[in-house]
């Protein structure tokens, strides 16, 4: 079964004077979550209307069809009788309370309405409709933190500690990385930021003629305007005038440029490498950079960028595959094409298996039989080579 995952592309209302609301004093404690609904379930709780449309039958009755989301993901929604009545009282960005029950359409669940009533903002957790990220904010900070702590180049290191504090520190911990196909959560930049250090850290180990704090900073850098360039305060994610306007790319290098004029001993060669990377991470000129990467630290960046963004996506697609077989998903329009994934319950069980079975374990070798191991080699050597010394 699948249901669809979060995509944060909804507005959000903040005025209803419109609408009959239930007249509600007190939060309300939401328990059903769409990542957890079964085929055959009840469902009476609150979601956020992301998009709705009045239609008709093919023999011209009127139905509502609705977006439902929260937190964990977003699943269709029907409603077949008095759908005319229903709609009036609905806007895309509202959150209602619904009463239903699940059903299995066509391999994807998609929920039966039987009701729904609007519901005020005031009484509303946001958290109940703001995904995050599965790690610790705390944790990872302390790592981006460390990162920076082992910069060797100092002009660099300088600069990254001038960049990732106070409340650039805060909304870098706190943006998503996208508005809706990867890491588009809270605590997404931060995570996607640090999943890509620690690709980078293997890579530079394997091609040492890459410029390992160069490219460690623009791992760290590469997206951090993306604090100016979302608004994530609501549940829905969207872009700022600035970001709209300008894009990340950009208003990166002028955060870059502006931190690094008030650093006085940072080579200006040192700095146009540093901005060339922020620009040219998308790759390719229609995917906005205006630049293409010409480095070997640029195009290392782009492509673990591009790697860690659809791992993330695939990620969240096969943690709705149910039960341990593998499945097609339906076409996914990102990546133009048909996904095979293997079932989540499955992977779990693959993650909880030790590193190695006790059955697996080497025995120890004892330190009289490791002397005569010594021994026998050399005496092999000598019979084949001779005395080299």
């Amino acid at each position: 079964m699948w249901y669809a995952m979060a995509t944060a592309s909804c507005s959000v209302l903040t005025s209803r004077k419109s609408l009959t609301v239930k007249n509600m004093s007190e939060k309300r404690i939401k328990k059903q979550f769409v990542k957890d609904l079964q085929d055959r379930q009840q469902v009476q709780d609150l979601f956020l209307v992301c998009r709705y449309s009045l239609a008709e039958t093919k023999t011209g009755k009127p139905y509502l069809a609705l977006t439902l989301t929260d937190k964990s993901g977003e699943i269709e929604a029907r409603m077949w009788d008095n759908a005319e009545q229903f709609a009036v009282n609905i806007e895309e960005g509202s959150f209602v309370e619904t009463r239903g029950v699940v059903q299995d359409f066509q391999g994807v669940l998609q929920m039966k309405l039987l009701h729904l009533s609007p519901i005020p903002p005031s009484i509303i957790s946001l958290q109940d409709f703001l995904p995050a990220s599965k790690r610790a904010v705390e944790e990872m900070i302390l790592e981006l933190q460390e990162r920076i702590a082992t910069t060797a180049d100092p002009a660099l290191k300088k600069l990254l500690q001038h960049l990732f504090q106070g409340e650039t520190l805060k909304l870098f911990s706190q943006a998503p990385a996208a508005k809706k196909m990867h890491h588009a959560y809270i605590g997404g930049l931060i995570e996607h930021t640090l999943s890509m250090a620690h690709m980078a850290e293997a890579a530079a180990r394997h091609y040492p003629l890459l410029n390992y704090d160069l490219l460690m900073a623009g791992v760290l850098l590469h997206d951090l305007a993306k604090i100016e360039e979302f608004d994530f305060s609501s549940p829905s994610f969207s872009y700022t005038d600035r970001g709209r306007l300008v894009g990340h790319l950009v208003l990166g290098v002028e955060m870059v440029r502006r931190a690094a004029a008030e650093i006085i001993d940072i080579p200006a060669s040192l700095l146009d490498q540093l901005s060339h990377l922020i620009l040219s991470h998308h790759g390719q000129l229609e995917f906005g950079s205006p630049v293409l990467p010409m480095t070997p630290e640029a195009m290392l960046l782009h492509h673990i960028d591009d790697m860690d963004a659809k791992m993330n996506y695939l990620s969240a697609l096969q943690e709705q595959v149910r039960g341990t077989d593998w499945e097609w998903t339906p076409f996914q329009r990102p990546l133009q094409r048909f996904l095979f994934l293997p079932g989540s319950d499955g992977l779990q069980q693959a993650e909880n298996k030790p590193e190695r079975m006790p059955s697996e374990k080497k025995e120890e070798t004892h330190p009289s039989a490791k002397k005569t191991q010594k021994e026998d080699a050399a005496k092999l050597q000598q019979t084949l080579f001779g005395d080299l010394s």
